[in-house]
């Protein structure tokens, strides 16, 4: 597989997504990451792609924000010239008891979670070559809830599931795959090994520890890359054995 690729990583300015953002680079892809809320984090994510060689792209968009969704991933293809890696990362938690979830909170998560990522998959499908990769950061929450107050983030979780099912379908005789990469506990700013629930959430794994950010990456690069060209509608999930 040619290494002068092209990647595009949503929520790429901080956490999974900037490490994400990393790896590709480290595996020889020129990457255009999108941010909502941290400009300078984003330079700096652009700053360590170009010290790896590569192009970087730092583009503002609020997955909340349809058009611009879909006005990043045409972007990334006209400024870089192409587009062979989409990563949906992107993402908002939304948890608290069932009776305290309002309207607002329903939709902006399905809009983020949800939304976002099928019109990113769907604006992607335009630009992608055969061999290209749509990569989605789910969660293992999706099939597996073993706490209150995550039914709003699970189902938005769970409903990629589906989606890259039916992608893989869609896109597979063009040669295109569609999968997801289903972190557990992961130490980001969302959710940090040291915060109030990190010790129950590390007791819960099978190995007794949180995921690095390197590990949602690495499996990441794993589908982007040569080894993952057979693999298409399925969920590596990368938790640590929680759902064991």
């Amino acid at each position: 597989m040619s290494s002068n690729r092209i990647a595009l990583v949503t929520g790429g300015s901080r956490g999974i997504g900037a490490a994400t953002a990393l790896r590709l680079a480290d595996d020889g892809m020129d990457v255009a990451i999108t941010y909502a809320s941290s400009p300078d984090r984003a330079k700096e994510v652009v700053a360590g792609i170009e010290e790896r060689g590569r192009r970087g792209l730092a583009i503002e968009a609020d997955a909340a924000d349809a058009d611009a969704v879909v006005g990043a991933v045409d972007r990334t293809a006209a400024e870089l010239g192409g587009l062979d890696v989409l990563v949906n990362n992107a993402g908002i938690i939304v948890s608290g008891p069932l009776p305290e979830l309002t309207l607002d909170d329903i939709d902006r998560t399905l809009s983020v979670n949800v939304r976002a990522a099928l019109l990113a998959s769907q604006a992607a499908a335009a630009h992608l070559p055969s061999g290209g990769r749509i990569i989605s950061i789910g969660s293992n929450l999706a099939t597996h809830v073993p706490w209150p107050g995550m039914t709003l983030y699970s189902a938005s979780k769970s409903a990629l599931i589906g989606m890259i099912k039916g992608l893989a379908r869609d896109l597979g005789p063009r040669g295109i795959t569609a999968n997801i990469v289903a972190p557990g506990c992961t130490d980001t700013d969302m959710n940090p090994a040291d915060g109030p629930m990190s010790d129950a959430q590390r007791a819960a794994t099978a190995l007794g520890r949180y995921n690095h950010v390197d590990d949602i990456a690495a499996a990441v690069s794993y589908l982007a890359g040569d080894g993952g060209r057979n693999v298409t509608g399925t969920t590596l999930v990368v938790d640590a054995g929680t759902n064991a």
